[in-house]
């Protein structure tokens, strides 16, 4: 078997037709299509059994009997793969016709570890391309290329686990962290550039990636956006193994927090407070020099709204914290 393409999903009856339908149009014999149902509630199941009985005969359908989570379901689906090389699709996306062929044949090509491509984002009737932040492309890079630079996006920025291909002999390398419900991928691929070999970055993109889904976590502010602070304790982990990614890691971590806050208009008045404790607790946890760099250097909005949350998380007990850094001469 060539490629495995593993498709986690959850609750996708609108959509997931159309996913499905898009893997027809790049069958080969030697691709295998893993569906892996995530607790659905709706008739996502029985969709994927329809297709599996006429569409895509060779489709297998898993089910999780209570959804265990997006990082979870896509190890259920790499515990199953038998392909040379992997690849995921969410239900929600889909892809053009003839694109997995295209990104089989870029990484026999290539010979590298991955290859990641750049992606078509949906909104509404609105499309736009996103291009993969590589330094260059179409070429064999140190993995740990795509960890730089610290002030403007790397490959590291672009966590998206579809948007690309990967050998199956990385092995644990392409496990997910078991329990993450949101940012599943961003220790997933800082892990990858970290301890792979090498990678390149292809100008495909046949990936569409649908946003604003009712229902995504990207819309939704319930207790799963706590997760977050989960994964960036595991990238922060892993930058301490190797101090000089850690100023690229505390950027992520900040630029994605005061995201986040800016958005608080999602949250509930208690997981808001919760959401907002623990952001202080692990700001003051960080080095303070190089908290203070990456504060000075944020866009201004995002430095405004991180030192209010220190300022604010100031008066309760830090456990030792390190005390909110003063501003600086911006560079």
């Amino acid at each position: 078997m060539t490629l495995s393409v593993v498709v986690p999903v959850r609750d996708a009856e609108p959509y997931l037709g159309d996913a499905l339908a898009s893997l027809a149009r790049n069958n080969r014999r030697d691709f295998e299509f893993i569906v892996v149902d995530d607790g659905s509630r709706d008739a996502t199941g029985e969709i994927a059994e329809e297709f599996r009985g006429t569409v895509l005969p060779g489709l297998r359908v898993e089910r999780n009997p209570a959804p265990v989570g997006l990082a979870d379901a896509r190890n259920r689906g790499l515990s199953l793969a038998s392909g040379r090389y992997v690849t995921f699709l969410d239900g929600d996306d889909w892809l053009a016709p003839g694109y997995l062929p295209e990104l089989v044949a870029a990484i026999d090509g290539l010979g590298c570890d991955f290859v990641r491509v750049d992606h078509v984002r949906v909104e509404g009737r609105r499309r736009t391309v996103h291009r993969a932040p590589a330094p260059r492309r179409g070429t064999v890079l140190d993995a740990r290329a795509g960890l730089a630079p610290v002030d403007s996006r790397a490959m590291v920025d672009y966590p998206y686990a579809w948007a690309g291909i990967y050998r199956r002999s990385l092995g644990d390398l392409l496990a997910f962290p078991g329990g993450l419900h949101t940012a599943e991928d961003r220790p997933w691929i800082w892990r990858l550039h970290r301890l792979a070999g090498s990678f390149a970055a292809v100008p495909l993109h046949g990936v569409f990636y649908r946003r604003g889904v009712p229902g995504s976590l990207t819309t939704i502010g319930d207790e799963r956006q706590l997760h977050f602070f989960d994964a960036f304790e595991l990238v922060l982990r892993e930058a301490e193994e190797e101090p000089r990614y850690l100023p690229k890691a505390v950027r992520m971590f900040c630029a994605l927090l005061a995201h986040h806050l800016e958005l608080r208009e999602r949250f509930t008045g208690e997981l808001l407070a919760r959401f907002t404790a623990r952001g202080a607790q692990m700001l003051r946890r960080l080095p303070e020099r190089t908290l203070a760099e990456t504060l000075d250097r944020l866009e201004p909005e995002r430095e405004r709204v991180l030192r209010a949350l220190l300022e604010e998380g100031a008066a309760e007990p830090s456990g030792g914290a390190v005390r909110p850094p003063e501003r600086t001469q911006r560079r």
